[in-house]
């Protein structure tokens, strides 16, 4: 069965990058996979490559579990809140746009169980009835937290459609931090913009603020590593920014444009673990 297994590696491989939305965390989920897979006895599987789906699923929904029970870790140890080192961001980056880096982060939203049901039959054409033993539920069951997992991919529509312009603006803001264009990102900014960023985004005693478009502009420059792992997102029904980090949603941008020429006047960044379960982060249209 282990030949199987690696023949296999590459599909198990995409499903457990799409349950932890982390590289290094899949490949350490197929290498204790593999060690469950050499120490059973396989002699009476009609299925190998169903089986070893289950397997790695299984892996992989322990693993989830497993990070609901850990303390948040700070977003940085200290220093910049908007400066980041990525271990090896290439290989990731290009790994997680392959998959949706918006649809990694909503998915890092649902509970364990959810994101199993949606992974394995929405992305994997993984049966109810096949799903349902490893989260002990009945296929409808099963069937309902794919559909509540689908909602919440999708988000709740907002009031008012999302107006064009916005959407231009936060990819203009991502592509020029992306790019280390200090200018064009300036262009964005109105002269008096406000940065809000709440306590965990630098663990500091009270939330942290910058004022003035040179600041605000000079700080995000210093998220270029940071902004490969940053996708448009919708926040609360608007188009934002959301950053992943080791599959895990670490913080999200909310911007405020004026209603007369379209600059940002405002920054929020959200970075709280209790502030991000409260934001509704949905992968926009034109992403999904």
């Amino acid at each position: 069965m282990t030949e199987r297994f690696e023949e296999q590696r590459p599909r198990l491989r995409a499903v457990a990058h799409r349950m932890l939305g982390s590289l290094s965390e899949a490949d350490d989920a197929l290498q204790d996979a593999w060690l469950r897979v050499d120490r059973a006895d396989t002699k009476d599987i009609q299925n190998p490559a169903a089986w070893l789906t289950t397997v790695v699923a299984r892996v992989c929904l322990n693993m989830l579990r497993s990070r609901e029970t850990r303390r948040e870790e700070p977003l940085e140890a200290g220093g910049n809140p908007v400066a980041d080192t990525v271990v090896d961001p290439e290989e990731e980056a290009l790994l997680a746009e392959s998959v949706g880096l918006a649809l990694l982060v909503v998915l890092d939203t649902l509970t364990p169980a959810e994101r199993l049901a949606f992974v394995l039959h929405d992305m994997f054409a993984v049966p109810f009835d096949e799903i349902g033993p490893m989260i002990d539920k009945t296929p409808a069951a099963t069937r309902q937290l794919a559909s509540r997992a689908r909602r919440r991919v999708r988000g709740t529509a907002a009031p008012e459609a999302d107006p064009p312009r916005r959407r231009r603006v936060v990819d203009a803001y991502l592509a020029a931090t992306r790019g280390g264009d200090f200018e064009a990102l300036l262009a964005l900014l109105h002269p008096d913009v406000v940065l809000r960023a709440d306590r965990a985004v630098v663990p500091t005693p009270e939330p942290f603020r910058i004022t003035g478009a040179h600041p605000v502009a000079k700080g995000a420059m210093a998220s270029m590593g940071r902004a490969w792992f940053t996708t448009r997102v919708l926040v609360d029904g608007r188009a934002g920014l959301a950053m992943l980090r080791a599959g895990r949603l670490r913080l999200v941008l909310s911007f405020t444009l004026s209603d007369t020429d379209g600059l940002i006047t405002a920054i929020d960044v959200i970075a709280d673990p209790e502030r991000l379960r409260e934001v509704e982060v949905a992968v926009p249209d034109d992403r999904a």
